[in-house]
């Protein structure tokens, strides 16, 4: 059911023990995901956060265990609590996960099925006809441009996975362009939508 929490104007809420993965991948966009992290959990959500080692150059791993209120994972032998498989579980017990910013990199691992960074290990145990998959794209007008980056883009969809972005607008390479990650708020919102219609 979606609504408006008094204090968070204009964010969507998710319904109490919603479970979500957010992956942070290595790009100057990852400081606007404390925003989303920090309101998804004010909204109702449990927030788990996975981080790629170069997302960790630009917000630590504390940041956002303090806003979750949950363990951080970087790597895919941390947290392991049990015998079983623990990209496996976590990828079980998901309502939703989304990649921001999601990065070209990140992105060419995902469209080739790579597992070699603890979110695309957990993403490749989620059954994307059941739980939405979101990416927010972040890069260079001239990375998002490239071929390569736009077959990418049509294979994740094609997979299942859902584009939210690129937007046009100012980047950190002090241009306008294309490739600028989508703002949290407008990421909840295509959360929501996506929950709503399954």
């Amino acid at each position: 059911m979606s609504g408006t929490h008094p204090t968070l104007s204009g964010w969507p809420t998710f319904e109490a023990g919603a479970r979500f993965l957010v992956g942070v991948t290595g790009g100057i966009a990852a400081y606007k995901t404390a925003t989303l992290v920090s309101r998804l959990v004010q909204s109702g959500a449990e927030v788990t956060v996975a981080m790629t080692p170069g997302a960790t150059k630009f917000v630590t791993p504390l940041t956002f265990q303090a806003l979750s209120g949950r363990p951080v994972y970087t790597s895919a032998w941390e947290h392991i609590e049990s015998h079983d498989p623990q990209h496996v579980s976590l990828a079980r017990s998901l309502t939703a996960a989304v990649v921001a910013p999601c990065t070209m990199d990140t992105m060419a691992r995902l469209a080739t099925g790579r597992t070699d960074d603890v979110i695309c290990l957990i993403l490749s145990a989620v059954d994307r006809s059941k739980v939405p998959v979101l990416l927010a794209p972040a890069m260079n007008a001239a990375m998002w441009a490239q071929p390569s980056t736009q077959r990418n883009a049509a294979q994740l969809q094609a997979d299942g996975f859902e584009l939210v972005g690129p937007e046009d607008g100012w980047q950190a390479c002090r241009t306008m362009g294309s490739g600028r990650m989508s703002e949290p708020e407008h990421i909840a919102h295509a959360l929501r939508a996506s929950l709503d219609s399954r």
